[in-house]
């Protein structure tokens, strides 16, 4: 009985560290895809500055994010 109690929670362990690393996994790569900021957001901002953006800076500022996401994988 004892030996099996220690096997439950032994298997409860492994699977809760198992779990967190493939979730931490998961949402890096969820990330990476889809960037929490988006053009519009990243478009209303620069408005709040006081910036007329183009499609072209918001495109090129989008680009360079993602290529920094990458470098700092």
């Amino acid at each position: 009985m004892g030996t099996l109690i220690l096997i439950l929670v032994i298997g409860i362990a492994i699977g809760a560290v198992a779990g967190f690393f493939a979730a931490r996994q998961y949402m890096k790569r969820y990330l990476a895809d889809n960037p929490p900021i988006s053009e519009d957001m990243m478009r209303q901002m620069m408005m709040q500055m006081g910036q007329k953006p183009s499609q072209k800076k918001l495109h090129q500022m989008m680009v360079s994010m993602k290529a920094q996401a990458k470098k700092n994988k």
